[in-house]
């Protein structure tokens, strides 16, 4: 690999452009950029091009060339700043999460997820290990987004510190110009060969094949128009000429490799219930007992997140409801999560996720969740192979981000047996009030019992880390599987509330 020292000399070198000779190439970059625009917008691909690099050295003016060159009405343009307190509400991706383009569009992205650990590896608020954590945390990032089609195009814009100077002053000598001079800006440039240093490390880690850097000089402001563009230009023409193919696991040596590892379900004891007085004493002990630890997990900024999955009539939404009672009607949501809609699908399947995150010392239950990526899709055929088996990896990390942000995530599997299922159905069809909660759907689920056992299975033996683990809850006896989860809950809560 060359290394990341070559890569500034080569940048740094890059011939100067004459005005007559952009004047030349200006008309045909256009034209391609727009086409391949067009193209874009027809396919099933996003892109997103984040700049990063020293100030002064034309980033944002980049940014304004491309939205005057293409259709601003297919470009999602996004500039982050520590002064935005709404994400200080959420785990640190959370922003991107939320603006990343749609299936079609395309998203210049400034001051994004390489900024905040550059500075402050910069200005030695990280330590090398803190560095090196939020730069792995990049990869993984980013590694989502292009497994699923995503074309990352990065590009560094580059100055050496004379040439950094000269802009600055530049800049900073007419008041129509002075603005642009962000805050800090001075003393980064003062602790230049800190911030190379920083850069080369990122450069470094977050060269991957699949989205590699593009270094631009800032120095000569035609020369960078037409590196940028000529590098977004043929990185759009390759993708969309050879989009990325989906290569996972057969069924069947999945089934091998995974073999070993199910059983998880069978060993549950269906049997264990609780008598109906003492579950009434419990239920509302655990209730009042929930209400005061949230109170003080809100005030604490202690975010929590319920997952609830389990066959079709586990019992999920009366365990939430049981739940909710004990809560705050002020600081919970209740996400019911059905099929996607054409926007959902027009994002990575996390995103809908990302986005209903709960604030700051509130509460998410969600009713399904991004675990259907592993059982109704893979099951189903709604995801491909390699979709769903990457899927355990990313969920992995998704859940980590959550837990290193001071969320309490509780994730519950309520396991019914099929006789109880079949009377549960057979009881919702005699009730009028219940009619609603049986489906066509659910009766051909229950033909395929074996099969999402199996996904059960391989779910929780996959994800089932020390982070978030799984709470598998007995669930034939509705009172017994009530008490369990507000039990969990609760102990969660104070275990959190203990480490503060």
């Amino acid at each position: 690999m060359t290394k990341a020292k070559d890569l500034w000399e080569d940048a740094l070198n890059q011939p100067k452009i004459s005005k007559q000779e952009f004047k030349e190439l200006e008309p045909e970059l256009r034209r391609e950029l727009v086409e391949l625009q067009q193209e874009l917008r027809n396919s099933n691909l996003s892109v997103a091009v984040v700049f990063a690099g020293v100030d002064g050295a034309g980033k944002h003016e980049m940014v304004n060339t491309l939205n005057a060159w293409m259709d601003p009405r297919g470009i999602v343009t996004r500039a982050y700043s520590s002064k935005d307190l709404a994400a200080k509400e959420y785990p640190s991706f959370w922003k991107y999460w939320r603006d990343l383009p749609t299936a079609g569009q395309l998203g210049l992205f400034l001051s994004a997820w390489y900024s905040k650990p550059l500075l402050g590896r910069v200005h030695r608020k990280l330590s090398e290990n803190e560095f090196q954590k939020r730069l792995k945390d990049i990869q993984e990032f980013e590694q989502t987004l292009s497994d699923n089609g995503t074309l990352l195009v990065k590009v560094w814009m580059h100055l050496d510190k004379k040439a950094q100077l000269k802009r600055l002053e530049d800049l900073s000598s007419e008041p129509e110009t002075e603005w642009q001079i962000k805050p800090g800006a001075w003393e980064n440039w003062g602790m230049y060969d800190h911030f190379v240093e920083a850069s080369d490390k990122i450069i470094k880690s977050s060269a991957k094949a699949s989205s590699p850097w593009v270094l631009v000089s800032g120095k000569h402001r035609y020369a960078r128009q037409v590196a940028v563009a000529t590098a977004l230009r043929d990185a759009m023409k390759e993708r969309l000429k050879n989009p990325p193919k989906q290569t996972g696991q057969s069924k069947s040596s999945w089934d091998k490799k995974m073999k070993s590892c199910r059983g998880s379900l069978r060993g549950m004891d269906l049997s264990k219930e609780l008598d109906k007085e003492i579950y009434k004493s419990k239920l509302k002990k655990l209730q009042i007992r929930l209400y005061q630890l949230q109170h003080k997990a809100q005030i604490s900024g202690i975010s929590t997140v319920l997952v609830f999955e389990g066959q079709d009539a586990a019992g999920k939404g009366g365990a939430i409801r049981r739940l909710v009672q004990g809560l705050d009607a002020q600081q919970y949501q209740v996400i019911p999560i059905a099929a996607p809609s054409k926007i959902e699908l027009a994002h990575h399947y996390l995103w809908r996720f990302w986005k209903h995150l709960p604030h700051r010392g509130r509460v998410t239950l969600f009713d399904r969740s991004w675990y259907g990526r592993v059982l109704v899709e893979r099951v189903e055929g709604f995801a491909q192979p390699a979709e769903w088996q990457r899927a355990f990896e990313e969920i992995n990390s998704f859940e980590k981000q959550l837990v290193d942000n001071n969320y309490v995530v509780c994730k519950f599997w309520i396991q019914i047996d099929k006789d109880m299922q079949l009377a549960r159905f057979e009881e919702r069809q005699n009730i009028p009030y219940k009619a609603w909660k049986i489906t066509d759907e659910d009766w051909r689920n229950r033909e395929k019992w074996d099969v999402y056992d199996n996904a059960v299975d391989d779910m929780i033996s996959l994800t089932d880390k020390l982070q978030a683990p799984w709470v598998l809850v007995e669930g034939n006896d509705k009172s017994w599987a009530r008490i369990k989860v507000l039990e969990t809950v609760c102990d969660q809560l104070e275990k959190a509330l203990k480490k503060l």
